[in-house]
């Protein structure tokens, strides 16, 4: 039975995808729900498996191709793969040099044979231009390999090394996430009137807190540990609350306020930056925050987060002080109208009560669209989450 293998169906945001690898190619054997293809999308990259047992028969979609949603990519012939049936599909490699030079001898000059022979190129793969139609020795060696055939797939991924005595260059093409990050941030810029307003907060009663409480949360909720990204989601959902106009976004000319929380946690992966999301951040414990942002973490490294996972969010905290920064400027998450920076905590000295006293400090950063925002309210949003990561018992009390 033949059945046409087809990329998966993509949501409206995403437009098109690119087909990054071919685990199995014609001919051979594959078992039912084996891997056969990745799809690379703006986003995610997306597993396509075989739907039975069988082989594939054709590839219509090379690696690097543009596929739309559910667009043919290959045609799969089900059925049960014989032992038989695999150096069946190996003899034609074996035997078409000797059965085309039966059928072509006439066509192909001697010396232009030998130059096909080399090139792995049968006389079909070459036009002649002698007489009747015979292939010459200058055709074979102007002769090269189809564009279709897998040689140019690996050539685009290795990277061009280019040298210049002895400084070299290495010249390979961008992934699709990366365009994407490229365009959103270019977007973000273009289209927003983006400003930032920092602030400094005080992280000892947090570090407080937690090493006072890490190891009983730990036994409690099954070993979810307490990091610091769960007291900034909840500071930050409580905040959303009391502004909610952070929490909304510009449609054309409409203000649309969202009412709930999605917060966006940004995820650095082997493939670039993703930011899947936490639905209904205010409904969720501090434990269950931790544990969704440890699996965020872990399925961004395998690449297997999937496109729903990383679709809207209202609001986006990205954490810089994990590489070590200090400081710095995030860019919006259109059509977010905020995002909120942390950074690397340091000791330095501050003033506390007429002392000065050396303490745990986290510079903070919140770009906005003054679009929608004015200084105000974003000073003061700023300002709560300072305040209640300072008291975090303002987080229970929600005061």
């Amino acid at each position: 039975m033949t059945i046409e293998i087809k990329a998966p169906q993509f949501p409206e945001s995403v437009a098109d995808g690119t087909v990054a690898t071919w685990h199995k190619q014609p001919g051979e054997p594959v078992s039912r729900d084996e891997l056969i293809v990745d799809i690379e999308t703006d986003k995610v990259v997306l597993e396509v498996v075989a739907p039975a047992d069988g082989t594939i028969k054709e590839i219509i979609k090379n690696e690097d191709d543009t596929v739309l949603s559910e667009e043919v990519m290959a045609i799969f012939e089900a059925g049960e793969v014989s032992a038989a049936s695999a150096p069946a599909e190996e003899a034609p490699a074996s035997e078409a040099p000797a059965a085309s030079k039966a059928d072509s001898d006439a066509t192909v000059s001697p010396a232009a044979r030998r130059i096909l022979d080399e090139k792995g190129l049968t006389a079909a793969e070459v036009v002649g231009t002698g007489k009747n139609g015979m292939i010459t020795k200058e055709d074979a060696m102007k002769a090269e390999k189809p564009a279709s055939k897998p040689a140019p797939a690996s050539t685009a991924s290795a990277p061009a090394v280019e040298a210049v005595g002895d400084r070299v260059e290495k010249r390979v093409p961008m992934t699709r996430l990366r365009k994407m990050v490229a365009g959103r941030l270019v977007e973000a810029q273009q289209t927003a009137a983006m400003l930032t307003t920092f602030n400094e907060v005080d992280m000892k009663p947090v570090m407080d807190l937690r090493k006072q409480y890490k190891d009983l949360f730990e036994k409690k909720h099954d070993g979810s540990k307490l990091g610091f990204m769960s007291f900034f989601v909840k500071a930050a959902t409580e905040a959303l609350k009391r502004f909610p106009v952070v929490n909304a976004s510009i449609d054309g000319d409409d203000i649309v306020y969202h009412g709930y929380q999605d917060i966006g946690i940004a995820v650095s992966s082997e493939r670039g930056l993703v930011v899947p999301v936490l639905r209904n951040a205010e409904n969720m414990g501090m434990a269950e925050i931790e544990s969704t942002i440890r699996d965020f973490g872990q399925r961004a490294q395998k690449g297997a987060l999937g496109l729903d996972e990383m679709q809207g969010g209202t609001f986006t905290i990205t954490n810089g002080g994990v590489f070590g920064s200090l400081i710095s400027t995030p860019i919006l998450n259109p059509p977010q109208s905020a995002i909120l920076g942390m950074h690397a905590i340091k000791e330095r000295p501050v003033a506390v009560n007429g002392q000065v006293e050396i303490r745990p400090m986290m510079y903070l950063a919140l770009s906005y669209d003054h679009r929608l925002l004015d200084g105000k309210e974003a000073v003061q949003f700023l300002v709560a989450i300072k305040e209640m990561l300072e008291d975090p018992a303002r987080i229970l009390l929600e005061v």
